[in-house]
């Protein structure tokens, strides 16, 4: 796999021919729908065995004749949309090789249950378990259920060998993070036990393979009750069943703030199966440009937590989106505007502006004035993702959580794709 920025004067095709490979391949391998852009990361990947389909053929029969699997064919063939269609003629890529790490890895991602048939089945091939956004909190204790039906999103998982969590998190009924909510469910033995039995009942119901706790805001005090929560909930769920926990980006235990402080790691990595990082939104929406994940704060994190929580228990986060800040940044006042990585590129394209790329954050990122005001987007790309992705291989991590799947981003699988094996349970 190489990883290519494109030069003035490129287009596909004549990248495409320096590499002998097919433009069709390029495109689909990185989701291209507009002209090349100056800056812009390529991934390439030279094919080691392809197959023409013949009359009569399947992608499962193809698989078995090759011994591999259908998530591989998907994995090496974007074009085919996660679906098994295939005809006479057609060219699948059947191998591009060891993946360069030599590794295997899980893959979690992330989606709203409003995410669109096309863009999950695009996306499962390449997940070992798929978390489903979100259940949230009342005050008695029953659950908030998701805004649109989660049925269809674990039928579809379970579809592509991909395990479906649950995501349980201490939103109200208004749609936000409620610190009060939170702290009074802790505080409280009989509102704890209901939360517990109705997300392990719902669990059991839908069909879920494990539940995944985003408690946000919790008070300092109540660090140790939702350690207790945490336990109490793998116990209910039981045997053959995943607890996730998720962990704001700490550097060091005594790191201050209301999003830190009840989240203590060592008995936290005790108390769940695997821990996820938030390592991501440094740069946000109403923050100072920057990127999204800065591989050196990144770092940081990962320092910390490995130093806390066995390494085959984390999950790093990976952002899969980007910002776009109109400038003077004024605290409180400016707020930029999310987009993904496609969404970047053609808006570069659409300005008739080149990529850069911080080679101290490993991030791309470009300027462009509209109507007299000047603008900075910060972004996810190839490069940018390479660098995160690897990561879990120096860390020897147990995975990679994707925040979020929501949108398009193929370059960023074929990325991971090409550095790792991934893992189907």
């Amino acid at each position: 796999m190489i990883i290519y920025t494109v030069r003035p004067g490129d287009t596909l095709d004549s990248v495409a021919r320096q590499y002998s490979l097919s433009p069709a391949l390029i495109a689909a391998d990185n989701g291209i729908i507009s002209p090349l852009v100056e800056g812009q990361s390529l991934v390439l990947r030279q094919p080691v065995l392809t197959y023409t389909v013949e009359a009569g053929d399947t992608l499962s029969s193809v698989a078995q004749s090759f011994g591999t699997t259908e998530n591989v064919l998907w994995q090496n063939n974007p074009l085919l949309g996660g679906r098994d269609t295939v005809y006479p003629g057609q060219t699948l890529v059947m191998s591009y090789g060891p993946p360069s790490l030599g590794t295997d890895i899980s893959l979690n991602g992330y989606a709203y249950t409003y995410i669109s048939d096309d863009t999950l089945r695009r996306t499962l091939p390449y997940l070992t378990y798929l978390s489903v956004f979100s259940y949230g909190l009342n005050p008695d204790g029953t659950l908030v259920p998701p805004r649109q039906d989660d049925g269809r999103l674990i039928a579809l998982a379970r579809q592509y060998g991909t395990v479906p969590i649950m995501m349980l998190t201490s939103i109200t009924a208004q749609g936000t993070f409620s610190n009060e909510l939170i702290n009074t469910v802790l505080q409280s033995e009989a509102l704890t036990a209901s939360v517990i039995t109705a997300a392990a009942n719902t669990a059991r119901e839908k069909g879920y393979g494990g539940i995944e706790t985003d408690f946000e805001y919790i008070s300092a005090e109540n660090a140790q009750a939702y350690i207790d929560f945490v336990s109490a909930l793998k116990a209910e769920l039981g045997p053959g069943y995943t607890v996730f926990t998720d962990l704001a980006p700490k550097t060091s235990a005594a790191m201050p703030g209301l999003l830190y402080e009840a989240h203590n790691y060592p008995e936290l990595g005790e108390a769940a199966d695997f821990l996820f990082l938030m390592t991501y939104e440094w740069g946000y929406s109403y923050g100072p440009p920057m990127a999204v994940s800065p591989i050196n704060n990144v770092r940081r994190v990962l320092d910390y937590a490995v130093s806390e929580i066995p390494r085959e228990k984390l999950f790093m986060g990976l952002p899969s989106y980007g910002y776009d800040w109109p400038l003077p940044y004024e605290r409180g006042v400016t707020a930029a505007q999310s987009l993904s990585s496609r969404e970047a590129i053609e808006l570069a394209a659409y300005q008739g502006v080149p990529v850069q790329f911080d080679t101290e954050a490993m991030a791309p990122y470009f300027r462009y004035t509209e109507d007299g005001t000047e603008h900075i987007v910060w972004f996810q790309d190839a490069r940018s993702t390479e660098a995160l992705a690897s990561l879990a291989d120096e860390y020897s991590l147990g995975g990679i959580g994707v925040w979020n799947i929501m949108r398009p981003f193929q370059s960023m699988w074929s990325v991971i794709s090409g550095l790792y094996g991934i893992n189907k349970l």
